[in-house]
């Protein structure tokens, strides 16, 4: 009898041990938190510019300039099951705020999303809250280089410097038309564009050969699941640049 109790409480012991092992794991692989919607957190700052990341959908996002990247029309590419989930896709609610206009542009000609290619469109009132919207072409999706977003910065903040804004707000929006992009890089590479950019036009205005309104402040937008890493390789990406 003793024996058997003695198995008894080995045996116990042993699941007890299981348990609490397993039950660590499970708090180990369990997934982050995601960042509330409105979550924002300035990043860096670098000549005088702050580079914000913020969890936020274009078509919310009040700012004088909304920046939004486009890849060449494939049907049902907004909406296909390789793109985010409606609930989530800020570039599908831009397209509906503006009762499919961005659709109707690239599937006509009109804007067909090539490569660097732009736009820049007066949303009605009622529709988003940006005053200007800048649509840059991303060329074919099947072709996607991550390296392209660096020149896509330096066309939006040389976009935003013609324009005169104070501030503006960029979404790659490659997530939501279905690509698989390396969330860090792409951040990282917007960020570098733009700020390249930025020093170069400053560059010309101590030269006295060009003038423009100092930008304060460029707001990189991301999905919940998507704002911890660009933040961090942005935050490290600053780093080296002070």
């Amino acid at each position: 009898m003793k024996k058997l109790f003695k198995t008894l409480r080995l045996s116990l012991s042993s699941f007890i041990l299981v348990l609490a092992v397993t039950t660590c794991a499970l708090g180990q692989n369990a997934s982050p938190a995601l960042a509330a919607v409105g979550t924002s957190a300035i990043l860096g700052k670098a000549d005088g510019v702050a580079i914000e990341g913020k969890v936020q959908s274009p078509s919310a996002q009040a700012t004088p300039l909304q920046i939004i990247c486009i890849f060449e029309y494939t049907e049902g590419d907004m909406t296909s099951p390789q793109a985010l989930p409606a609930a989530a896709n800020g570039l599908l609610h831009v397209d509906q705020a503006l009762s499919g206009l961005i659709t109707d542009l690239r599937k006509s000609g009109k804007f067909a999303g090539h490569a660097l290619e732009t736009i820049i469109i007066t949303p009605p009132k009622g529709t988003i809250p940006a005053q200007k919207l800048l649509l840059i072409g991303l060329g074919n999706r099947n072709s996607f280089d991550p390296e392209i977003m660096t020149s896509v910065g330096r066309v939006g903040m040389r976009e935003a410097l013609r324009l005169g804004v104070s501030s503006y707000s960029h979404g790659s929006d490659l997530k939501d038309a279905g690509i698989d992009s390396p969330t860090g890089i792409v951040a990282v590479n917007v960020v570098k564009g733009a700020l390249d950019a930025y020093e170069t036009e400053e560059y010309l205005v101590r030269k006295k050969l060009s003038s423009h309104k100092p930008l304060m402040k460029v707001t990189l937008l991301a999905g919940q699941a998507f704002f911890a890493p660009a933040g961090e390789a942005i935050k490290a990406y600053l780093s080296t640049k002070n």
